[in-house]
């Protein structure tokens, strides 16, 4: 090796440390404490207001709300037309023809004003990028060359799957046009002011394309990929994963290093009980699993619009759900997005700011651990922030906190939606409780009742189960350290509604963290 001069030595061994760390960056999530804002709806092109206009007009406000990001729309001109039962227009930016940014949104300039007003208001800006697909004349003009950049009578010039028909996508392995995608993506965050893309349909495209791609916009920058896809649509042989939507995403997360719109939590607010809730992605016990999770309501594409034909409604949540669902995922891990119509035009904002609120307050992050208390009906969580915890309930019999009396931080919805604000609670540890002396009857049981939520708050038909062994009743449960708690043992039925014996006075006492076991004794 030959020696340089010092300060060159310097220069060497720092840009060195530089392209390691952008090299291992697990994913791009901002600064994990993100709130994002979807800033537009399927009609916003069709507004008599400009687009662009009200969006600079709303900056301060959408600050002051408390949002970090917003997902702004493409950003491309598009002057498509077309019209259906369920949806109206074209010039919305998905079937856009070149990367001209005087769109129906309004013009370059004002884009260029509305960006620059919302990231001084705190909001970074994050385009809707669609690198798949354009208009049919567009993809002539900008790739003339034809089947070598487009998929048009082309079996797989394409590295996914084809948008609609295919005769529009782009074959983004292509290096001319991946060098074009490259070079805007560039020029958006140079000259519009743009923190993070947001990459449409990425089931048309490879994963590790997105990767190469932020690579050059910035690894320290957002994204977040629209991955609408089941495992049960692959093709054989394709899936190298147990058969999970959870497992879908977090493939995609991993390959690409971006986010992830957290489908599997949608599906299972569409079709499950709250209590199965805890299988979107955002639920995992695995925190890198949480925290590439970006969860939502609704948005353009699954949601109503306000104006013509109520938008697209592809897959709309039922209104009876929808406050508590912003309730679950304001309150929970991943990056939660909030719908603009929700926000801003249907009187969801009261309840929205507030969330914002008490997540911002108790410090909840895309990896914060919770943890699910099932032995109460509806969803009943415990969140950890890096300054408080959350407790929340939806739909639940959960009556109070055990050693939290007072009201909840937020009760909504004549008790649907209920939210506690405790204070930080320490790791988990395991706790080991038995029963001594314990002769139940037939069709009764042992259970352990106590003073903490795991222990069912003091409530018979909340406690703990036990197990029979060796002439004794025990169970383990998870449950913060260095926590006081009381409690004691009872036999009761089957029926949490039937008859209760309680092992007599006084109760037992234990600080969690301190013995791995407690016992009680009838």
């Amino acid at each position: 090796m030959k020696w340089t001069s010092l300060p060159s030595l310097m220069l060497f061994l720092f840009l060195n440390i530089c392209d390691a760390a952008e090299a291992t960056v697990a994913v791009r999530n901002g600064s994990g404490e993100e709130v994002l804002l979807q800033g537009f709806h399927w009609n916003s092109s069709r507004t008599p207001e400009k687009w662009y206009a009200a969006l600079d007009r709303m900056a301060s406000t959408i600050g002051n709300d408390g949002f970090t990001l917003i997902w702004m729309p493409p950003p491309w001109v598009d002057e498509s037309r077309w019209q259906s039962a369920t949806a109206s227009g074209g010039g919305e930016g998905y079937f856009w023809q070149d990367f001209n940014k005087s769109s129906r949104y309004g013009t370059a300039e004002q884009l260029k004003q509305t960006a620059s007003a919302l990231n001084n208001a705190g909001v970074k800006v994050v385009y809707d990028v669609v690198p798949n697909h354009m208009s049919e004349k567009g993809v002539v003009t900008m790739f003339p060359r034809g089947r070598n950049e487009w998929r048009h009578d082309c079996a797989r010039c394409d590295e996914g799957d084809p948008f609609m028909d295919g005769t529009a996508d782009l074959n983004t392995g292509n290096a001319e046009v991946f060098e074009t995608f490259k070079k805007e993506f560039t020029n958006l965050r140079d000259q519009f002011g743009a923190q993070g893309l947001r990459f449409d349909f990425v089931r048309g495209y490879a994963p590790e394309t997105v990767d190469r791609w932020m690579k050059d916009f910035g690894d320290r920058q957002f994204c977040v990929g629209e991955m609408w896809k089941g495992p049960n649509e692959y093709p054989q042989g394709d899936w190298r994963r147990s058969a999970s939507w959870q497992d879908a995403l977090k493939d995609w997360s991993d390959r690409s290093h971006c986010t992830v719109f957290d489908f599997a939590l949608k599906e299972r607010m569409q079709n499950g009980t709250l209590a199965q809730w805890r299988d979107g992605l955002n639920g995992n016990p695995d925190p890198s699993w949480r925290q590439v999770a970006v969860t939502f309501v609704d948005n353009h594409d699954t949601g109503y619009s306000p104006g013509d034909f109520a938008g697209q409604h592809h897959w709309p949540l039922a209104e009876e759900r929808r406050n508590q669902a912003y309730a679950y995922i304001l309150s929970s891990p991943g990056t939660p997005t909030v719908y603009w119509p929700d926000m801003y035009d249907w009187n969801r904002g009261p309840l929205i700011r507030q969330l914002i609120k008490l997540r911002k307050n108790a410090g909840v992050r895309a990896d914060s651990p919770i943890r699910f208390h099932t032995r109460y009906s509806g969803l009943v969580a415990t969140i950890s922030g890096s300054r408080n915890s959350v407790v929340i309930a939806l739909g639940s019999d959960l009556e109070r906190l055990p050693t939290e009396l007072e009201k909840p931080a937020l009760e909504w919805d004549a008790g649907a939606i209920r939210i506690w604000s405790v204070a930080a609670q320490a790791a988990p540890v395991s706790l080991r409780l038995n029963c001594d002396n314990a002769h139940p009857q037939r069709d009764e049981s042992v259970y352990a009742v106590g003073s903490t939520l795991e222990l069912g708050a003091w409530d018979p038909r909340h406690a703990l189960a036990l197990s029979a062994s060796d002439g004794r009743w025990s169970a383990s449960i998870e449950i913060p350290a260095q926590q006081a708690i009381e409690w004691k043992c009872i036999v009761r039925s089957s029926d949490p509604s039937g008859v209760v014996y309680w092992q007599a006075n006084p109760n037992t006492s234990v600080t969690t963290g301190t013995v791995s076991e407690t016992t009680g004794r009838f």
